[in-house]
């Protein structure tokens, strides 16, 4: 847009001139867009399908859980009581005197603690084919592939038109 000066102290811009915006390829240059798009497309694909027989379970027992089963002779506990009495110690800590610093480590201890109990209990399960499951990777390393490649010819376009500029 162009700035118009008036004699008023104040700037009205012109609407006449449209500002023009380079579209960029991948890489930043010209060029390779269709390798790159092309193989990106392929990387979606292959992760669609790779998601999508991907089985998500959880499972009886947690990381935390078996250890302290193991304290017992071997047993293993389902409770999930031993797991929230730390973070429960702490929160009433911190309701009667929040100033104490301990509360506030024993608080985070226990939430800690309960994120690795519920993350250490979810199982994954892939019920397909060896057929297909090479099927995917297949799709996922010819994406990366071409999209890599898409992205390597614009460097050497940039090179080359640099080379050409300096001759």
């Amino acid at each position: 847009m162009k700035r118009e000066d008036k004699s008023d102290d104040y700037l009205i811009y012109s609407w006449d001139d449209r500002c023009q915006f380079r579209c960029m390829k991948p890489g930043g240059q010209e060029g390779g867009d269709g390798y790159f798009l092309g193989g990106v497309a392929l990387i979606v694909a292959g992760l669609y399908f790779f998601m999508d027989s991907v089985h998500v379970t959880s499972g009886q027992f947690g990381a935390i859980s078996r250890m302290v089963g193991r304290g017992r002779s071997g047993m293993e506990t389902t409770s999930m009581g031993i797991v929230f009495l730390p973070f429960l110690i702490g929160v009433g800590v911190l309701f009667y005197d929040s100033s104490k610093k301990w509360g506030w480590w024993l608080a985070g201890l226990g939430l800690i603690m309960l994120v690795i109990e519920m993350v250490s209990r979810i199982q994954f399960r892939m019920d397909i084919k060896s057929s297909t499951f090479l099927l995917m990777f297949c799709f996922i390393a010819a994406g990366a592939g071409l999209a890599t490649r898409g992205l390597q010819l614009n460097k050497r376009k940039a090179k080359s038109e640099r080379g050409s500029k300096g001759e």
